[in-house]
């Protein structure tokens, strides 16, 4: 049974493409029977035709992206885009290295492990980025045995 015509007016009439209309399969007989506006209007308001809901993109692939970024996965360097200083800049950088070694020097001076004026020469010599990182300066401070180093445990 041939329903295009219908299915244009009730497309034109709810305001949607063709593939939208849907007809119920029950009351095909009586369709062909709807030749005009009026006719495929009342059966729109028996509910014999309806509109079909959009479908959309689904969100869910997305979802589940975000989730694994938020762990921290797919930050590889496939994923990079840009310079190092670009994703994390310099300066930023700098703050925490700077940051962790004068937090650790402020630790050995409240426990009285250095002097004061050693303090003042180590914390000048972080603000001159001498040492790398907090273990490079911890290490420095052991090699000149201003603080002991830890024994090693033999297995």
């Amino acid at each position: 049974m041939n329903l295009t015509p219908q299915k244009k007016i009730a497309a034109r009439i709810l305001n949607v493409g063709i593939n939208r209309v849907w007809i119920n399969p029950e009351v095909e007989e009586d369709l062909s029977l709807a030749l005009t506006r009026a006719d495929v209007r009342k059966l729109i308001d028996d509910g014999v035709i309806r509109k079909k809901p959009t479908i959309g993109v689904s969100r869910g692939r997305s979802k589940i992206l975000k989730v694994q970024k938020q762990r921290g996965q797919r930050r590889g360097h496939g994923s990079r885009k840009g310079k190092l200083g670009g994703r994390q800049p310099g300066k930023e950088l700098w703050m925490n290295k700077i940051r962790s070694q004068r937090r650790y020097l402020q630790g050995l001076r409240d426990n009285d492990l250095i002097q004061p004026s050693q303090y003042r020469m180590f914390y000048s010599k972080v603000k001159g980025n001498s040492y790398r990182n907090v273990a490079h300066l911890k290490n420095t401070i052991e090699d000149l045995g201003i603080i002991k180093k830890p024994k090693k445990k033999r297995r």
